[in-house]
């Protein structure tokens, strides 16, 4: 992956990752899922963004520089992973929300569970973490350079198949399309509409 394409805003990578591939390598094994879902996050422009309220410890790494992981904990029970983008100095994030599972299928099922079917292996930012192995102790990789956890270059997706829309469960910003995905892969999550949006608007 070329650091150069990292260094933009979180909107403008976010469909640029589509097809791209994480790997993460573990005293487990090794696991690489092909992202199909992304969402950006704007830093102190975005309301429903980590760093909207400034830096503090647990999103110091949101604000650079580009091609660190941020892990964080979702609800105090999942780990998602984020793509640092952007400027340094400047927060600014890619949530990693789907993707298929193109190696090591076998020991993402034992992480996930014996009956989950192939395309749900990675669906949802939780059980994108889960499968690939990513806890808190990757959070600040450097995704380019680092042996972990590796963010690499993918077979491209085509313009035609990428979609856009609002973000899923986000209670501010709900209606921003920062949300992209690829049309018709089974492994996207559904839409979902956090019952808090309405009350923050």
């Amino acid at each position: 992956m070329k650091a150069d394409l990292l260094a933009h805003p979180a909107e403008e990578v976010a469909p640029k990752l589509l097809g791209s591939i994480l790997t993460c390598k573990t005293p487990e094994g090794t696991v690489s899922i092909a992202i199909t879902e992304t969402e950006a996050y704007s830093g102190t422009a975005d309301p429903a963004s980590h760093a909207y309220r400034g830096q503090t410890p647990r999103n110091a790494v949101m604000f650079g520089p580009a091609g660190h992981l941020y892990v964080y904990r979702s609800h105090g029970l999942h780990w998602c992973a984020n793509v640092v983008t952007g400027t340094e100095g400047i927060a600014s994030a890619v949530l990693v929300r789907a993707g298929r599972v193109i190696e090591g299928e076998d020991l993402a099922r034992k992480r996930r569970g014996e009956g989950v079917e192939s395309a749900r292996l990675a669906r949802g930012p939780g059980n994108f973490c889960q499968a690939l192995g990513i806890t808190a102790e990757h959070n600040g990789t450097d995704l380019l350079t680092g042996t972990s956890v590796v963010l690499s270059e993918g077979e491209p997706v085509p313009a035609a198949l990428i979609r856009v829309g609002p973000r899923v469960g986000v209670s501010k910003a709900h209606d921003w399309q920062h949300r992209f995905y690829v049309f018709g892969d089974p492994t996207v999550s559904a839409y979902r509409l956090s019952p808090r949006a309405k009350l923050s608007d």
